[in-house]
């Protein structure tokens, strides 16, 4: 038999069993979904200027997928064309929240400028928080088969050494098995990414982890997503003028130009 080419040769298809699924969509109060508009507001009116801001997107540890409220850490540096926040600030910040709360995402905004979509500066910040986030909204997503060649299968109480060379791989049971199917776990996790600008638009991504336990197989991904607003229950109120004071505290506006432009 002759294959007029090697795509003609298919590899044997991989079993997957599905066990949940990541979200789709951005999910948001309206609480939450308020508060970035309403920092963009208050720098605004505060520093008499337009100036980026960071800040993250917090979910309740039983709802990871819903944003309920978003988080300003102190920011070092905050101008127009970008903004800067050390390490050491978000891990002050992130000793500071509650217990009940954890980290879903990350929110920036882009102030005034005319470009209302996420830059390769930001691609590269998301890298950074991607590994952090979804380390804690990790969750089993998928049973997948793992294919071996020359899998080898031995009875515990029967087999020699010359029997234990062969096959790449060789799975030991207590008794005979004359066949055998290994399923890894696949974790998975996910991070929302959102940036406002101060028109009141919104753009937002949702980007993705998985890793298989036995193989180490790991996929990033993104997509662009829709953002929806939920109503959710005991969502505060929002207090502008604390968050106005907050604000005041958390963002420093600087106004002269650096030689170098360079965000989080």
């Amino acid at each position: 038999m002759r294959f007029r080419s090697l795509g003609d040769l298919k590899k044997p298809g991989v079993l997957e069993v599905s066990l949940t699924a990541l979200p789709e969509e951005v999910l948001i109060t309206p609480f939450a979904f308020s508060k970035a508009f309403a920092i963009n507001e208050a720098v605004q009116r505060l520093f008499q200027g337009s100036f980026e801001w960071y800040g993250f997107t917090l979910a309740r540890r039983s709802e990871p997928e819903l944003v309920v409220d978003v988080g300003l850490p102190q920011n070092d540096e905050n101008f127009a064309e970008f903004t800067r926040v050390g390490a050491e600030r978000i891990a002050a910040f992130l000793e500071t929240l509650p217990p009940e709360l954890v980290v879903n995402g990350w929110v920036h905004s882009h102030g005034d400028l005319n470009f209302q979509e996420f830059s390769g500066t930001d691609a590269a910040n998301q890298a950074t928080v991607l590994d952090y986030v979804t380390t804690l909204v990790r969750r089993p997503l998928a049973k997948r088969e793992v294919l071996i060649r020359d899998l080898a299968l031995l009875a515990k109480s029967d087999f020699t050494m010359e029997e234990l060379a062969v096959g790449s791989v060789t799975l030991i049971t207590d008794a005979p098995v004359s066949e055998a199917r290994i399923r890894e776990t696949v974790l998975g996790g996910f991070c929302y990414a959102l940036v406002v600008g101060d028109g009141g638009w919104h753009r937002q991504e949702i980007h993705y982890k998985t890793r298989g336990l036995l193989t180490g197989v790991t996929e990033v991904s993104h997509r662009e997503a829709e953002l929806r607003v939920v109503a959710a229950p005991d969502i505060p109120t929002l207090e502008l003028a604390v968050l106005q004071e907050e604000v005041r505290q958390k963002i420093n506006p600087l106004r002269y130009k650096p030689e170098k432009l360079e965000r989080v």
